[in-house]
Parts: structure tokens; C-alpha cells; sequence
């Protein structure tokens, strides 16, 4: 008879510890809502030469053009969406017109916003490649930065910038003037409106900021007035990192379509990530390798009108392009 208690007594904990389990799963790791998405076609290889890049970091859409952070060449190169080479702009260096390995790129209006890594600063320039101004400097003051990362445009001309080393978010003026910042500058957190190496932003729907918060494996977003709204990110969205759905290990790039949806480079686990506005996971594509569909660290995504999905893939040297599937 004591044996018999033992073994239903041992079952049973055991049942309660299977159920405990998933509910766990279901909790922190949720199921595809959506089908992936397709891949269509890729180019690049490294290099130097027209069409080739070295360390591609930072995507871009205006009209039917692609604009490319091309980081170790110091250019942008520009390109149709089917990867045909239209101009490139930039060369490495520090003067105005120079660029100093650039990452994630904004558009706004016929303007590009290059973030500068190296030379710690925002370079704007027109659509044809002439520049125009620059914003900001090296240093831990307001409206200075310690390599740059990503930056983001409002719709009143607000520039929003992921300060990577100085652990903050900054919101500037139009012509650069500081207006505001989230973060604790040069003191990293994994509490919300803390951040561990941002490295992107964006702007979604009622002008929701979305912080692409790096190295804390997460996405936190903030009102339109500033404040902390929600985030996500494995569990409690606490620097956890993992490879199952909706968590992440190093996030590099954030974008929202004309839907809303945010779309999430994760990094390490080579694929890209789809989430509703409100973080509620979709889908993801892409696994590791160098075939066609594979990914070595995508870095940076960008979409287009018609829902494509364009991304930087970083550790293989070309841009890949995706459609939604069926």
C-alpha cells in the first residue's frame, strides 16, 4: 500500500509540474497567428565594388527607391527593389559628406538621416546624395551622442535617436536642438524606460515610439506624450533571451508598416520577428545559413507599401527581399 501511495502520490506531482510546464509555454511562448513569409530574391556579396557591400547596416524606403547603409565602404548605395544599382553617395571620413559607418537610416519627406556610429553624430542629406546639415556631436550632453545607432523622424519634424553607448533615447528639434531624452545617460537598466544598448527606434500609429532596446533583448514602447506604455521580450521582458517565439537575442532594428505591425531584427537568432502594435506575436521568417532565405545576423528591415519585407543581411553581405505568405 505504501508503495501505491508513493507512485500515485510521485504521478501526480509529476502531472502537476507537466501542467505547470505549459502553462508556462503558452504564457511565455506564444503560437504563430499568421503565415510566414515567403523569400524572394537576394543581392550582394562583399566587396567594394558598384553592388557589393561590406557590413550592410541600415535600410530605407522613399518612392521605388532602396537606400542601404553600406557601414565598412562609408557610403549609402541605392538601389531599385529588385536590387539594381541606381547611385551610391559618401565615402569614409569625418568631413561633411564623409560618413563614419553608418547604421539605421530614416526618411522623412527628401531627406535621409544617417546615423554616424563613428563619428557620433546625425548627417542629413537630400535624396540625391548632397549634405545638407549635421546634428549633434561626440559627448554625454543633451543633444550629443556616443555612437548612434538608429534614428526615427515624427511627423512634426521631432528627431528621435537610439544613443547607443549612452544608454538613452534622445528627442531633438528639427535643427537639433535637445528637447528631451529617455534613459539614464551612460547607465544601462533592465526596468522599464531603462535601457542596455538601444539600437533602433520608429514611430507607429498615434505617434507610439517603439526603442529597439538592444542588448535587453526587448522592444519597449512609449506614448505619444513620453510616457512608459508596454514592452516585450521573453519572459517579464527582462533581458531573458532565448530562441522561442517573441523572445530575442539582441535586437538591432525595429519597423512599423502602414498596418501597424512592428517588425523586430533578432539578431543572433538570425530571423526576423512580426508582432502586432500591441506586441502580440504573428509570425517570424528565416533560420541560419547562407542559402537563399537564410540569414547570418539580419541587422536591418525596412517595408514597403505592398508589404514587403527588405532586410540587411549583415554577417552574409546582401539584402534579402520577402513577401507575405498564404
Amino acid at each position: 500500500m505504501k508503495r501505491k501511495t508513493v507512485f500515485r502520490a510521485t504521478a501526480w506531482i509529476a502531472g502537476v509540474l507537466v501542467v505547470a510546464i505549459a502553462a508556462a509555454a503558452l504564457a511565455f511562448i506564444p503560437f504563430a497567428k499568421e503565415p510566414s513569409y515567403q523569400f524572394v530574391t537576394a543581392w550582394g556579396s562583399q566587396g567594394t565594388e558598384v553592388g557589393q557591400f561590406n557590413d550592410p547596416t541600415g535600410l530605407a524606403l522613399s518612392g521605388n527607391e532602396m537606400f542601404v547603409s553600406d557601414a565598412r565602404n562609408g557610403r549609402i548605395q541605392v538601389f531599385d527593389f529588385e536590387g539594381k544599382f541606381i547611385r551610391s553617395f559618401g565615402k569614409s571620413g569625418d568631413k561633411p559628406g564623409e560618413l563614419g559607418r553608418p547604421m539605421n537610416l530614416a526618411i522623412s519627406g527628401k531627406e535621409v538621416f544617417v546615423p554616424e556610429y563613428f563619428n557620433d553624430r546625425i548627417q542629413v542629406f537630400d535624396l540625391a546624395g548632397t549634405s545638407k546639415r549635421i546634428i549633434g556631436s561626440s559627448g554625454s550632453g543633451p543633444g550629443e551622442f556616443n555612437a548612434p545607432g538608429g534614428v526615427a523622424v515624427g511627423a512634426d519634424g521631432s528627431i528621435f535617436v537610439a544613443d547607443f553607448y549612452n544608454h538613452r533615447i534622445e528627442q531633438l528639434k528639427s535643427d537639433g536642438s535637445f528637447i528631451r531624452q529617455w534613459g539614464t545617460t551612460g547607465k544601462s537598466g533592465i526596468w522599464s524606460g531603462q535601457f542596455g544598448y538601444p539600437t533602433d527606434v520608429a514611430i507607429g500609429a498615434n505617434n507610439a515610439l517603439y526603442v529597439a532596446d538592444g542588448y535587453n533583448d526587448r522592444i519597449q514602447v512609449f506614448d505619444s506624450k513620453g510616457d512608459f506604455s508596454f514592452k516585450w521580450g521573453g519572459p517579464l521582458a527582462m533581458n531573458i533571451y532565448g530562441p522561442f517565439n517573441g523572445w530575442f537575442a539582441t535586437v538591432t532594428s525595429v519597423a512599423v508598416d502602414k498596418a501597424g505591425n512592428v517588425f523586430v531584427a533578432d539578431f543572433y537568432n538570425d530571423r526576423i520577428q512580426k508582432f502586432a502594435a500591441d506586441g502580440t506575436f504573428l509570425s517570424s521568417f528565416g533560420s541560419k545559413g547562407s542559402g537563399p532565405g537564410q540569414f547570418s545576423y539580419p541587422i536591418a528591415i525596412a517595408i514597403g507599401e505592398d508589404g514587403s519585407v527588405f532586410v540587411a543581411d549583415y554577417g552574409n553581405n546582401r539584402i534579402q527581399k520577402w513577401r507575405p505568405g498564404k
